[in-house]
């Protein structure tokens, strides 16, 4: 759009009035003191929604350790209990729709003014369905969505309880969406770029205070909970790759990003198929689904979850056999989408990671192959670069995987292969017109809640 004069004028967005007019003066100070007070209780909640899924992380080992004991007929407790608690949890998403997938295109619907505050219902849903599957069944699905999606709930909750107009709702929701994010990850700088390169997709200054000072104390308050250590603890040290190395990183970028396409391709094809089983109870897809991946769970753990516990073991130096590599990544590129089509709480996130982590190594491997001479172990480097540029292709955030996963390993010597790697990704994904994820959720959740015959829901 353009004014009399031929110069730019800005769209208007669901933002229109809120950091110029709005956050000024005593405004600013409400918005300001609702976002710290929300950022706590943010923080308090997603940090016992963490602890709780690392304890049941354990959990399910010990009783998948206790199955192989019990080898004649063991493999069934797996099966059963993972089948049943995808179950419960997609009961909990029948009860209270929008805690039904990821949550986080829910988020980006209402800072657009296309979709209502999510209510405080969403906290417990997701909660509890949350740890019934990322938890309990061992889904392949990451904590990130529920978590967001909490603390956008306490953030609305928050500015529905002081009475604030619709416009301020929609922000508090969306910088406590991010709090989520930072206390999922304890990323806090990460949760920044989320908000103003993935949400609102624009910068404002005052936005971006309030976002600060939510993250801040939401962070400092699940780390009373949690403690202060990153993710991933024992990571490899990585020497800086050479500039050299570019070219093989950048090609790695491209392979990225088509294979980012189609894995969302494969997320919606999911959604849309199991759609089209209208006669099969929502709770039964959840079970049967749940029912694969227990099995799965006995067979080979680190195939299935959220993904930490596979990442962990590459990035900690520890070798697999490159036919080994290429089945756990057949596997997790298959049993992501079909988790998140079960429509139960769970994000994508954690397991993009895990699954860049893992195509970072095969890349790695056949480096080593290809070109013999470059007298350095690039494994490492290549995972790390996987995970930024997987995430980059998919969610269409390039700095927001990059910085998300500087900060969970503390490992920034290789930046400039994650820039080049990403870059290209991205580049390949939207010449292939490939919509970012949560835009496509965002139009599918929206297309569904417009039909007549179906409730609202996230997915």
């Amino acid at each position: 759009m353009t004014d009399e004069a031929g110069g730019p004028v800005d769209e208007p967005s669901a933002h229109a009035g809120v950091t110029d007019d709005i956050l000024t003066g005593h405004t600013l100070w409400v918005i300001l003191v609702l976002a710290a007070l929300a950022g706590a209780v943010a923080g308090f909640v997603g940090g016992a929604f963490r602890w709780l899924l690392e304890h049941m992380d354990r959990w399910r080992a010990d009783i998948v350790d206790w199955a192989h004991a019990h080898s004649a007929w063991g493999w069934i407790i797996p099966i059963v209990i993972s089948a049943l608690a995808a179950a419960a949890a997609a009961a909990i998403a029948r009860w209270q729709p929008l805690a039904a997938g990821s949550g986080i295109q829910h988020v980006e619907a209402v800072d657009r003014g296309e979709s209502d505050p999510p209510p405080l219902s969403v906290v417990p849903a997701r909660f509890v369905g949350g740890l019934l599957s990322v938890g309990l069944a061992g889904m392949v699905l990451g904590r990130e969505g529920p978590t967001v999606h909490m603390a956008a709930a306490i953030g609305a909750a928050a500015g529905r309880f002081a009475r604030l107009a619709q416009n301020e709702i929609r922000l508090l929701q969306t910088v406590l969406s991010g709090t989520g994010l930072a206390v999922a990850f304890n990323a806090p700088i990460s949760a920044v770029f989320f908000i103003f390169e993935e949400v609102t997709k624009t910068f404002r200054t005052r936005e971006a205070i309030v976002t600060m000072v939510a993250v801040a104390i939401g962070v400092g308050a699940s780390r009373l909970v949690l403690g202060n250590e990153r993710d991933f603890t024992d990571v490899v040290s990585v020497d800086t790759p050479s500039l050299t190395t570019l070219p093989i990183f950048a090609v790695f970028g491209v392979v990225v990003g088509v294979l980012g396409v189609y894995y969302n391709k494969l997320i919606l094809l999911c959604l849309d198929g199991f759609d089209m089983i209208r006669r099969v109870p929502a709770t039964v897809k959840a079970g049967v689904i749940g029912g694969v991946v227990g099995l799965l769970l006995f067979a080979e753990p680190v195939v299935v979850g959220g993904g930490d516990s596979v990442a962990d073991l590459i990035l900690a130096g520890q070798r697999f056999a490159l036919p080994i590599v290429i089945l756990y990544v057949a596997v997790r590129f298959v049993a992501g989408p079909v988790s998140y089509a079960a429509g139960t709480p769970g994000g994508i996130f954690a397991p993009i990671l895990a699954l860049g982590a893992l195509m970072g190594l095969i890349a790695g491997r056949i480096t080593e192959v290809v070109v013999p001479g470059l007298h350095t172990d690039l494994t490492i480097a290549f995972a790390l670069v996987g995970m930024s540029t997987l995430f980059a292709a998919i969610v269409r955030a390039p700095f927001t995987g990059l910085v998300l996963v500087i900060e969970m390993t503390a490992i920034t010597t290789v930046t400039i292969p994650m820039l080049m790697a990403g870059a290209m990704a991205v580049v390949v994904a939207s010449l292939l017109r490939s919509q970012p994820i949560y835009d496509a959720l965002r139009v599918r959740m929206l297309q569904r809640q417009q039909a007549a015959d179906d409730p609202p829901t996230s997915t």
